[in-house]
């Protein structure tokens, strides 16, 4: 992909939650809420402090971290439904690994 984030920008994809319930109910696409997590894909430079130096981002390829609900903009790239969000909107990372493939 031949995407770069500028500044202090992530993309992102969302991680899909389980179908299930822990009792084994089945959700319906209907009932089911857009996920808040997701795997980072991308991540820009850097933001700037008040001095003019470049602060890095804590978050990096390969992180799986949760955002807000309405967090970030959607963008198809390459066919591939993402987010472009701040840093600021994530809340977290979580250090379970992600499952699936890497790097998209």
């Amino acid at each position: 992909m031949a995407f770069h984030p500028l500044h202090d920008r992530i993309l992102l994809r969302r991680i899909e939650a389980e179908e299930k319930t822990a009792g084994g109910i089945i959700i319906p696409d209907t009932a089911k809420e857009k996920p808040q997590e997701g795997e980072v894909i991308a991540v820009g430079p850097g933001g700037r402090d008040e001095s003019g130096k470049l602060v890095p981002l804590d978050v990096k390829p390969g992180d799986r971290v949760l955002f807000g609900k309405w967090s970030g903009n959607e963008v198809i790239l390459d066919g591939k439904e993402l987010l472009i969000m701040k840093e600021s909107d994530v809340m977290g990372i979580v250090d379970a690994p992600v499952k699936g493939k890497k790097g998209t």
